[in-house]
């Protein structure tokens, strides 16, 4: 029975007065709305050409257009995006994965551009470009001071060409000149698919919803049943989201054909849409496990969303992020693009997981509000559980992942364990297989010893409320005389680098052990190695073993 209110209908019996009201009615509103179009359309072209023709400096009519049209949209919602010729490919590698280019992820470290991830089997990866590398030259051109995008753009090109890269590499004395053909790359939407060691439970984690993601979740699931999978595991946490269609075809093939998976409305007609499951399914009684956590959105929350509402999967994880929008890319004049949101998308019972109200900002602020409690409303699943909608997706087992420790996060953010996982490769030739290799205590001293002399800060909360303390007690006139009391309390809470270091030591040695296991295996090699301390992988046998069917069936509601 559907949770959707009812629409009430008058009866059929019209007058042809009132028809004619109706009518002329909605021409008037249609003729105010146009008149303010033309109208406002009008001042803006004034205001644009006179301001180009009298303003006292150059301008630049491409940059500043530009920075309008950014301005417009942003008072809508971040998801409607302008893509000027020179983004194009941005926009079409949102909805293809795939570019020319080398192949790897650059980033920026103290004002160095690194190469913090070649691809497995990528162009740079091939030519021997390594994390780490630090990039002088692309081309011959010095990229000192040039913004990251723009290093980023340099680097990509047409299949086939070649690019030289100049880079300078830990333990060698001079830059290295290494040339690059570019490729046609195509970034995986299931980056990684196993099965575990139990050899009854598969493991697929999909990272995106491109135009080959229900494909290549097809192609790891069937090879998992080829293995023995008895029960089955879909990681969608990190996952951003995509392409609606894929995340109706995902869930399509773990339900019958004919169900709903998701409803579309917006305020054309042409948006008012239903997708049903239109192909026969691959597997419709295998146990089947969705991860999510707070940067699942969109797609990932469409394919979680519906096998909840359905019954078909038991949702673990962290509330999801609560992106209920759906984009459309419209092209424009001059080789424009502009994604548009032009709907929003329900679950099968009924409900729309927008988190953030954009349609109601405050009025000073600009800020966007979240969806008040008092407006989430409850919707049934299939078997009479209870979900809500205005939240994202609400796990039917909460996992909350341990916090990382503030020195875990100074660490990472000043990238000390990325430099080390740069050192400790320069220093082994091979280590063991990702899913075993484990850092010694003696290896992890060395970190900690080394890490003592490079430059990171990090605050703790006892820090923060200790200069909240000063702050206060010097306002009220009671810090001064008490100089020395007070010096001598931060003594004893001030951060020690290598006790924290000891202190956190599982926490740091986690992330360590992942960073360097990606110098070796990469992508694949990551996922493995951070599966092994899983919470929510460990939860997921721990269900499959105990209560997965009761999960499913039980009426007792989930927690707002």
């Amino acid at each position: 029975m559907s949770n959707r209110p009812s629409i009430w209908r008058r009866p059929r019996v019209i007058t042809a007065s009132l028809l004619t009201v109706g009518v002329l009615g909605s021409s008037a509103v249609l003729t105010d709305e146009y008149f303010e179009i033309s109208k406002n359309l009008e001042i803006f072209t004034t205001l644009y050409k006179e301001l180009n023709l009298y303003y006292v400096d150059e301008t630049k009519p491409g940059s500043l257009m530009k920075t309008a049209i950014d301005g417009m949209l942003r008072s809508l919602d971040p998801y409607t995006v302008y893509y000027p010729e020179s983004k194009i490919e941005d926009a079409m590698f949102m909805q293809t994965g795939q570019y020319g280019g080398i192949g790897t992820l650059i980033n920026t470290v103290n004002g160095a551009i690194i190469i913090s991830e070649p691809y497995e089997g990528s162009p740079a990866a091939k030519a021997g470009l390594m994390a780490g590398d630090v990039i002088l030259k692309v081309n011959g051109k010095s990229v000192e001071g040039v913004k990251y995008e723009d290093i980023s753009d340099m680097l990509m090109g047409q299949p086939g060409s070649v690019v030289e890269i100049a880079i300078q590499r830990e333990g060698e004395a001079a830059p290295l000149n290494i040339k690059v053909t570019r490729e046609e790359i195509k970034i995986p939407d299931v980056p990684y698919f196993a099965m575990d060691d139990d050899r009854e439970t598969g493991y697929i984690k999909l990272t995106g919803f491109t135009q080959t993601a229900a494909s290549e979740v097809r192609t790891a699931f069937l090879e998992l049943k080829k293995q023995g999978m008895k029960q089955c595991i879909l990681d969608l946490r990190g996952n951003g989201g995509g392409l609606l269609r894929e995340a109706v075809t995902i869930v399509n093939y773990f339900v019958p054909k004919g169900t709903e998976i998701v409803s579309t409305r917006g305020k054309l007609e042409e948006w008012n849409k239903k997708y049903d499951a239109m192909i026969e399914p691959l597997d419709t009684e295998i146990p089947l496990v969705v991860f999510v956590d707070e940067m699942s959105a969109s797609a990932s929350e469409i394919v979680s969303g519906s096998l909840q509402d359905l019954d078909r999967a038991v949702v673990i994880g962290t509330e999801s992020f609560g992106k209920g929008l759906v984009q459309q890319t419209k092209d424009l004049a001059y080789n424009t693009k502009m994604k548009v949101t032009v709907a929003k998308y329900y679950t099968p019972s009924g409900r729309c997981i927008q988190r953030l109200d954009y349609a109601h900002r405050d009025g000073e602020t600009g800020q966007v509000a979240v969806v008040s409690d008092s407006l989430i409303k409850p919707f049934k699943t299939r078997a009479g559980r209870t979900v809500f909608d205005g939240r994202g997706i609400n796990p039917d087992v909460p996992v909350e992942p341990e916090e990382a420790g503030n020195i875990v996060i100074g660490l990472m953010s000043n990238w000390v364990v990325f430099n080390y996982a740069t050192r400790f490769r320069r220093e082994h030739a091979k280590i063991d297989s990702a899913d075993t290799f484990e850092l010694t205590d003696s290896e992890y001293n060395d970190f900690v010893q080394w890490a003592k002399g490079q430059k990171f800060e990090y605050n703790t909360a006892t820090e923060e409320l200790y200069a909240q303390l000063k702050k206060v007690a010097t306002e009220e006139k009671y810090y001064q005389g008490a100089e020395k009391e007070f010096e001598q309390l931060f003594a004893k809470i001030e951060p020690h680098k290598e006790q924290d270091m000891l202190k956190f030591k599982d926490q740091i040695k986690e992330y360590l052990e992942n960073e360097i296991v990606s110098r070796y295996y990469y992508q694949d090699g990551r996922v493995q190695a951070s599966l092994r301390r899983d919470p929510c992988m460990l939860k997921a046998k721990e269900v499959f073993k105990t209560n997965y069917r009761s999960l499913l069936s039980s009426p007792a509601p989930i927690k707002k």
